[in-house]
C-alpha cells in the first residue's frame, strides 16, 4: 500500500516532532535537506513554506546563521501543544464506568458560517453525532473542547454537558451509530499496514542510523496524528474485541520510543 504524505504535512510534523525544539528559527536549507530526506524536493518545500506562512503558522525570520528562515507563530506553538495532549495520550484504561461530555449549539442566521466552524471543529476533535445538534464525545476531551473554542471566539455559541448514557439501546451499540467505526478500524489497520514491518525490522535487526530513525520516525507520526483525532479515545469496553486501536497505538508508542530521540541526531538544529 502506498502512503501519501504531503509536504505542507510533513512540515508542520518536523517542526511538532523538532523544528520547535531549535535554537531560533529552522533555515530554508535546513528545511530543504531535512524534508528531502524524507522524499520532499526543494520546489516543494519552498512553496509548502509560503503557503503555511500565508496561513499565520509560520513566521519569516533570521536562523542563527544569518540566513533566512521560519520559526513558529504563537497560534501554531499552541496547536502543536493542543496536539502533544492527544497524540502521546495513554489508552483510556478497561472497566472504568464512560462518562460523556455533550454539546449543543445555536448560531444565529447571520453567522451561518460559524455553524460550519462549530460543526467541523467539533468533528476534528473527534465527536460524533447522537442526533442533529447534538454531539457526543469521551468526557475527557473537556478541557480540550473548552480551549479550542475558547480560542476560537465560540463559546458563547456552546453548551456543554457531562453525564452518563442511560438507554435505551446497550452503550456499545448506541457508540457504533455515533461513531464510524469500520471506518477508524480500516485507518488503524492502514497505519498497521504501514508502520508495523518499520518496527519489527527495528526489533530484528541493528540499531537505527540518525537518517534512518529520522525519516522513519517522521512519517509514522505523519500518519499517526490524524488518528487519535479520528478515534478519540472511545472506552475500551465498547469497542469491538478485535479491535486494532490497541495494536496501532502500541507500535507507534514503539516507534517513538525507539526513533525520536535518535532522529534528533540527524537533524543538527
Amino acid at each position: 500500500m502506498a502512503e501519501q504524505h504531503t509536504p505542507r504535512s510533513l512540515i508542520v510534523t518536523f517542526y511538532g516532532a523538532y523544528g520547535r525544539t531549535a535554537e531560533g528559527p529552522v533555515a530554508v536549507s535546513a528545511l530543504i535537506r531535512l524534508l528531502g530526506a524524507a522524499g520532499v524536493d526543494a520546489p516543494s518545500v519552498r512553496s509548502s513554506v509560503s503557503r503555511l506562512k500565508r496561513r499565520g503558522f509560520l513566521l519569516p525570520a533570521r536562523a542563527a546563521d544569518g540566513s533566512a528562515g521560519y520559526g513558529l507563530s504563537e497560534e501554531a506553538r499552541e496547536l502543536l501543544e493542543d496536539g502533544d495532549r492527544r497524540i502521546y495520550a495513554r489508552p483510556p484504561a478497561a472497566g472504568e464506568e464512560p462518562a460523556w461530555l455533550l454539546a449543543t449549539f445555536t448560531v444565529p442566521e447571520q453567522e451561518r458560517h460559524k455553524r460550519h466552524l462549530l460543526r467541523s471543529r467539533l468533528a476534528r476533535l473527534g465527536f460524533g453525532t447522537v442526533a442533529p445538534g447534538l454531539w457526543i464525545g469521551p468526557a475527557h476531551l473537556e478541557d480540550e473542547t473548552r480551549h479550542t473554542l475558547g480560542r476560537l471566539g465560540l463559546t458563547s455559541y456552546v453548551e456543554l454537558f457531562r453525564g452518563s448514557h442511560l438507554g435505551f439501546a446497550p452503550t456499545a451499540e448506541a457508540v457504533a451509530r455515533w461513531w464510524d467505526l469500520t471506518s477508524l478500524a480500516k485507518q488503524h489497520e492502514e497505519f498497521l499496514d504501514l508502520h508495523e514491518p518499520v518496527l519489527r525490522s527495528y526489533q530484528s535487526g541493528p540499531a537505527p542510523t540518525p537518517e534512518a530513525a529520522y525519516r522513519d520516525y517522521l512519517l509514522a507520526l505523519d500518519t499517526w496524528r490524524r488518528l487519535p483525532y479520528a478515534d478519540p479515545g472511545l472506552p475500551r469496553d465498547l469497542l469491538p474485541s478485535d479491535w486494532p486501536g490497541d495494536r496501532s497505538a502500541a507500535v507507534f508508542g514503539e516507534l517513538h520510543a525507539r526513533l525520536r530521540d535518535v532522529g534528533a541526531g540527524f537533524t543538527d538544529l
